[in-house]
């Protein structure tokens, strides 16, 4: 008898069953539909990572600039309470002791005028010009009589066809012939220590310079030259020049806006002048201060520009005992002015004050 042998079946081990191909309808279209599904559903979770991760890191670097920022003002603040009093600390912008020296031969004739002029602008917004002329205009006459000298407001001569920072060439070029130097003064400014005459500025000019007796004499701040403040002889020279500065009608901006372009002529000008022709014509004295000196404010400019340009700004910054204060670039002058003068007239505020309520203290008014 065989005896058959007992066969024994194995199963082979089954893969695990896809859940999508085993649910729902078995169709392939609802099975490639459910595997898209599933893909764009971890991509959007991918996604949702990266975006988590950006946001942490905007949100620091939002926190870095705010300090950084932060820090910057604090500098301001701190630059501005150490300006306000620098002249203290040994900063000098004019050699006074040997302004009446005999080094040379050059005698400056007090036949000088102040000439300022203003359209009494208000197109550009923050820097009305409005009513500004009525305040300057008593500080700037009784610092001339004080010194024999003559006050002119040239408002009459604005051209209309430019913006009219431009007719500061017009009104120089009129009365220069009358005077042996005329200094331009923007209506944006005031004598602040009127003990300090214009033949001490011209003569420690003269005494430094190379060439002899210069024609133009203006100051450089942090972006160049400055047409605000400047001295110019009465000579054929500058007559020239002034022909010259108008004529640069490829400069001249639309009105409203916050620069006009009569600047931007003027450093095209000496920029191209003959190396020979400048050194004999012009003087830029080292110390913005002499006679134009700006406000400091506490701003994220101002601090950018402190790192930048730390000489530069030790070099112009308002401090009193300085002759001149120049507010270009501040948005709502006749506030700031307003402000000055009435700290004037009432007299003596501590440097604490001046500092806390960002004022000034004019010296020697009278």
């Amino acid at each position: 008898m065989h005896v058959i042998p007992e066969l024994s079946f194995q199963r082979r081990p089954q893969k695990p069953s896809d859940p999508i191909a085993c649910s729902g309808k078995h169709s392939w279209r609802n099975i490639s539909f459910m595997r898209l599904q599933q893909s764009f559903k971890k991509g959007a979770q991918r996604l949702h990572s990266k975006a988590d991760h950006l946001n942490q890191v905007l949100k620091y670097t939002i926190l870095f600039a705010l300090l950084t920022s932060a820090c910057l003002v604090g500098l301001g603040y701190i630059s501005e309470a150490v300006f306000i009093n620098v002249n203290a600390l040994g900063r000098q912008c004019l050699d006074i002791e040997h302004s009446h020296s005999q080094d040379t031969n050059y005698k400056i004739s007090a036949n000088i005028a102040l000439v300022t002029c203003t359209d009494e602008g208000m197109k550009i917004p923050g820097r009305s010009f409005e009513g500004l002329i009525n305040l300057v205009a008593p500080n700037k006459i009784k610092y001339a009589k004080r010194h024999g000298y003559t006050f002119i407001d040239a408002s009459d001569i604005i051209d209309r066809s430019r913006p009219p920072s431009w007719s500061k060439i017009l009104a120089v070029r009129k009365h220069l012939p009358k005077f042996d130097w005329i200094f331009w003064n923007d209506v944006d400014s005031l004598v602040a220590n009127a003990a300090i005459p214009l033949e001490d500025i011209i003569e420690s000019v003269v005494r430094n310079h190379p060439s002899g007796v210069p024609d133009l004499i203006i100051t450089n701040d942090v972006t160049g030259v400055n047409a605000g403040m400047f001295f110019l002889h009465n000579t054929e020279w500058s007559m020239h020049f002034l022909d010259q500065w108008w004529n640069q009608t490829a400069f001249v901006r639309p009105f409203g806006q916050k620069k006009s372009g009569d600047n931007d002529a003027l450093k095209y000008l000496l920029q191209s002048m003959p190396k020979e022709e400048f050194q004999r014509h012009v003087a830029v004295p080292q110390m913005q201060c002499a006679f134009n000196s700006y406000l400091w404010r506490p701003t994220l400019k101002s601090g950018l520009r402190f790192i930048k340009f730390p000489q530069v700004i030790w070099q112009g910054a308002y401090s009193k005992g300085d002759f001149m204060v120049h507010f270009a670039g501040l948005n709502n002058k006749k506030l700031w002015l307003q402000k000055l003068l009435t700290e004037f007239h009432e007299g003596g505020a501590t440097t604490k004050n001046i500092y806390r309520r960002g004022g000034l203290f004019l010296q020697n008014y009278l």
